[in-house]
């Protein structure tokens, strides 16, 4: 009788533990999680995704930009961290100017990158805030891209007696179209000016 009443204990303490483990679910089939409100974890449909917000730059993530323009522009941001003059994501930027930013950068060393709050311009770029951070330091800027699109001719030989027919071809890819940083600023520099804007919305968008 003591074996089974072992036995009889060590599979109820084995139930409650499981379900303590298990994530409570309602009605609806959805698991909760705890206190936290479903409409916080999650858009609610017709709403656009929630991105983390940078202390300096505001929102991150692609905001009224396409997720091909953000993509991309992750990628020139990538390849500027990367300090690689050869970087493949960078092959669109003059070589000269990737002289340039990399001096920039380098004067931060940065670990990592922050993009966001993009935009059409009125001149048909997008742009996107962007914030360099390194260890003691960080740089803050603007970076912006275009799709820029080609149209090339294909001549399609007709019959005997048939004129040739002249195809439009019209091509298209993003590209680099400008960059402007401000100067390196401390931790402390960064934080005061934030609190002085008080709404990240515009800030400033620069030039």
């Amino acid at each position: 009788m003591g074996i089974i009443n072992m036995r009889i204990t060590c599979v109820l303490s084995l139930f409650f533990l499981v379900t303590a483990f298990v994530p409570a679910q309602d009605e609806g089939g959805s698991f909760s999680r705890g206190s936290i409100p479903e409409e916080l974890l999650r858009p609610k449909r017709g709403e656009a995704p929630y991105y983390p917000v940078d202390i300096v730059i505001g929102e991150l993530g692609r905001g009224e930009a396409s997720e091909e323009a953000y993509s991309f522009a992750r990628s020139i941001a990538a390849g500027f961290l990367s300090g690689e003059m050869g970087h493949p994501a960078l092959e669109t930027v003059n070589i000269a100017l990737r002289g340039n930013y990399h001096l920039a950068l380098e004067t931060i060393q940065p670990s990592g990158f922050r993009l966001g709050g993009g935009k059409e311009e009125p001149d048909g770029a997008i742009s996107f805030l962007i914030r360099f951070v390194g260890k003691e330091l960080g740089i803050t800027g603007e970076l912006f891209v275009r799709y820029v699109t080609k149209q090339t001719e294909r001549i399609i030989k007709g019959e005997e007696d048939e004129e040739d027919e002249v195809e439009i071809i019209t091509t298209g890819r993003w590209m680099f179209d400008d960059m402007i940083l401000e100067d390196a600023k401390n931790r402390n520099e960064e934080q005061r000016d934030s609190v002085q804007r008080f709404d990240f919305s515009p800030y400033e968008r620069f030039f």
